[in-house]
């Protein structure tokens, strides 16, 4: 393929590998995109992939063969089982036309039923869908919180509650949680008259690539009719609490700028590490 790192590292801005997703900046490498190039196909999982705890099976990979490539822009494919194909831009924003026509074309070589365009900025844009990537490490104290619950502790009458709180929130992903609670870490909830009223979990970690210990992300929410009474921060803090006494040396998050989730980890202090922006081809 004669894929050149020297050639794309200048034009990463915000630190995210195709099919990984954001990575600490310590962990990007040339030997790292060698592996996921590797396994490109295959279904195998890198050892350090956080989508490993959902499924035998990994469901996106490089398009290897595709790979466009010169010194002012890198353009990676990526396609899933679900027939979605993602165009992966690293470069200027002026490329963007160039990897829509790309994707498009791609997509009807490789059947796909969708084709979107990812690419990467320091600041937001308002004409795209974008998600903050944002770094909080563990070299700080994260104090117990008071009030806040693993779900598998509370009473049974309550626990019940959990899978309405999940219906109620499944455009979150509680509904797809719901349905793998028996296979993944502990959820935390918060409790208001006997009922889940909301939660952030699983709580789980796993090292990253160079030996550190990272807290993979969580899903996240509060009832619509409990919002604005403290309880996201609360979850949060215990989150975080969590992470802490369990070695955890930093988590990243990804969230939708301008979101309750983005502001709410805005003021806690978070690192922003760029944005990853996505518009349909």
């Amino acid at each position: 393929m004669g894929f050149r790192w020297d050639w794309m590292h200048p034009r990463i801005s915000v630190p995210y590998l195709p099919t990984l997703g954001p990575l600490h900046p310590d962990v990007m490498s040339p030997e790292l995109l060698e592996d996921v190039f590797a396994v490109a196909g295959t279904g195998g999982f890198l050892p350090h992939d956080k989508d490993r705890r959902w499924s035998d099976r990994k469901d996106e990979w490089v398009v290897v063969d595709d790979i466009v490539q010169d010194r002012e822009r890198t353009l990676i494919p990526t396609i899933t089982g679900r027939g979605i194909l993602r165009l992966h831009l690293y470069g200027a924003r002026g490329h963007l036309l160039e990897a829509r026509e790309a994707a498009a074309k791609l997509a009807t070589v490789h059947a796909a039923e969708k084709a979107r365009v990812v690419w990467f900025q320091e600041g937001p844009d308002t004409s795209a869908s974008c998600n903050r990537v944002q770094l909080r490490t563990f070299d700080r104290h994260a104090p117990a919180v008071d009030g806040i619950e693993i779900l598998s502790d509370v009473p049974t009458q309550v626990a019940e509650t959990f899978e309405d709180f999940s219906a109620k929130l499944a455009g979150e992903g509680f509904a797809f949680l719901n349905s793998r609670l028996d296979t993944v870490g502990p959820v935390m909830v918060a409790v208001r008259n006997s009922q889940v009223s909301g939660a952030i979990g699983p709580m789980e970690t796993m090292p990253d690539p160079i030996g550190q210990t990272r807290l993979l992300p969580q899903y996240f929410g509060v009832l619509p009719e409990c919002r604005g009474l403290g309880l996201g921060r609360r979850l949060w803090r215990a989150a975080m609490h969590w992470g802490r006494e369990h070695g955890a040396d930093y988590q990243l998050l990804q969230t939708t700028v301008g979101g309750a989730s983005d502001r709410l980890c805005q003021s806690e202090g978070l690192i922003d590490l760029g944005f990853v922006c996505a518009s349909g081809a």
